[in-house]
């Protein structure tokens, strides 16, 4: 029955777009029907393309965003922590968040030239102010109950830090990092249609110049199926770390 709910409403979507584009509803050259597009998405795995195109893409995802993580954690960590720090870094912060990754392109060229480095830093950038912004409000949504508490047990500093307020703010900063890496699958796609020469945004761009629109939503259907299995993968390691708290939320 869930995977029935699961399939019903795509199911549908699909037979309509089938039934609009065969009866030429819609201009099968704009839009393709689905078995269409199927016949291409095969066509593009047969010679190995698709393969090559959804690893390049994966791995300038995961690369980026692990740089992205890496520097967004300490420091929303530390942001939460000390007013000092967030007193510095805030203003900064703040006025950098706002500008899209997609206007950093001419300076990621002129910065890093062409191919891979420019990717990295988009995607980084992109995934960075998620993983900080939840981070902080993580850890500054720490009940004030539990550090008493820590404190009153003779908890130092350190200690507070990496037995309280980390593993308190763990759900945010987890969240984060799912919404950080759904960015950074948006950020690559851009990425691979201005700096780099393979890629699934490359291949995208590439079906446009020849208004190939059949392989163009295969393109996008892949982007879409990875992201919704690497997405899977993470809820399921958010699950498991957090299976003390969602042990709590079942004892209530």
């Amino acid at each position: 029955m869930r995977l029935f709910r699961a399939l019903l409403v795509p199911v549908l979507a699909i037979a309509i777009w089938e039934a609009l584009a065969r009866a030429e509803v819609v201009n099968p050259l704009v839009l393709p029907a689905p078995s269409q597009v199927l016949a291409r998405w095969l066509e593009y795995a047969r010679g190995g393309e698709l393969h090559r195109d959804a690893f390049s893409s994966v791995y300038r995802v995961i690369v980026g965003f692990l740089i992205g993580t890496a520097l967004a954690i300490p420091i929303g960590l530390a942001m939460g922590a000390s007013r000092t720090a967030y007193a510095y870094l805030n203003p900064l912060l703040q006025v950098l968040r706002p500008i899209p990754p997609i206007a950093f392109v001419p300076l990621a060229i002129l910065w890093f030239g062409l191919g891979n480095p420019p990717a990295f830093f988009l995607i980084s950038l992109g995934a960075f102010f998620p993983v900080l912004m939840n981070t902080i409000g993580g850890v500054r949504s720490v009940d004030a109950i539990y550090i008493r508490a820590a404190r009153n047990l003779g908890a130092g500093r350190a200690a507070l830090f990496r037995r309280i307020m980390i593993p308190a703010a763990m759900p945010h900063i987890l969240t984060g990092i799912r919404v950080g890496f759904g960015v950074a699958f948006i950020v690559v796609i851009v990425a691979e249609m201005i700096a780099v020469n393979d890629g699934l945004g490359y291949r995208i761009l590439e079906a446009r110049e020849y208004f190939w629109s059949d392989k163009i939503i295969a393109g996008m259907i892949t982007i879409g199926l990875l992201g919704l299995a690497i997405d899977a993968i993470l809820a399921r390691v958010s699950a498991y770390l957090l299976r003390w708290h969602r042990g709590l939320e079942t004892a209530r």
